[in-house]
């Protein structure tokens, strides 16, 4: 059965996840008003209906998905009052601010179910996604008629952004992790030797530095507040989320960069960057 559905905010994984939607027989819209020309490229691009402006958005759909950077995730869940449908919240925000977004749309008459994604945008393989709460199979049954692998989980209503927030510890964290070993080796002068050491007992570390600074040039400007969200979840389970406050830190200290080279070139550039706001 096709839903009608909202995607708020289609960047790169949004209009992913949109066009797989579509391609399944969904109409899905957007409010395009006030939104950048590259932006409006990509819903066109991927078959979504531009709408105007999030009043009409709101009155149309039955579903809408928030799929935004994770500092905007509240302030969208407020901008869809009057909704009454179901508000799904596929942000990178921790279980805590979930339950922040849940009680701002629920007030409002929407039903709420609790999203997370990991993995490049569709259609590549690696994307999967999460739902729970009540409403989620509906969710799941959703995606997965969109062959998008999908989970649903049943260990309470914000499961999802808490395996979101997990996953994301480890994949994203550890990339920040050695950005601050390169920098902090280079600012001690040894940063040859620890290559070299690497390169004869563990030479994917080498890749690893590349990619982390590919990625820290593309994404960090929206890891940096993700950083702050897994903190975060850390600490209301208890523990220390000192690690990655550090790696949001590293983060943001390099400027958005897109189509870089991945190479040594490239990696020195983003240490020194790193080095210099030190």
């Amino acid at each position: 059965m096709s839903e009608t559905i909202g995607v708020i905010n289609p960047g790169e994984m949004g209009a992913g996840i949109a066009g797989s939607l579509v391609l399944s027989g969904n109409a899905v819209l957007w409010a395009g008003e006030g939104r950048s020309e590259e932006t409006k490229r990509r819903a066109k691009e991927v078959g979504l209906v531009d709408v105007g402006d999030l009043a009409t958005l709101v009155e149309r759909c039955e579903i809408i998905l928030s799929i935004c950077p994770p500092h905007a995730a509240l302030d969208v869940a407020r901008d869809v009052a009057g909704f009454r449908g179901v508000y799904v919240d596929a942000n990178a925000i921790s279980p805590s601010h979930a339950s922040e977004v849940a009680s701002i749309v629920e007030s409002a008459g929407a039903s709420y179910v609790d999203g997370g994604i990991i993995g490049a945008p569709p259609p590549s393989k690696s994307t999967h996604v999460f739902f729970s709460g009540a409403g989620a199979a509906v969710l799941t049954n959703l995606f997965l008629g969109a062959e998008i692998p999908t989970s649903l989980l049943e260990q309470g209503p914000f499961a999802a952004s808490a395996t979101k927030m997990a996953y994301a510890a480890w994949n994203k964290g550890t990339l920040a992790m050695m950005l601050g070993i390169r920098a902090m080796a280079k600012a001690n002068g040894v940063e040859d030797p620890l290559v070299g050491v690497w390169a004869a007992t563990a030479p994917d570390l080498l890749k690893v530095g590349q990619r982390a600074a590919r990625q820290a040039e593309d994404r960090g400007w929206r890891w940096d507040g993700e950083m702050a969200e897994i903190a975060a979840t850390f600490v209301d389970a208890g523990l220390p989320g000192g690690f990655h406050e550090a790696a949001g830190e590293i983060y943001s200290r390099v400027p958005r960069k897109m189509d870089a080279a991945v190479d040594e070139a490239t990696l020195s550039e983003v240490l020194e960057l790193i080095l210099r706001r030190g």
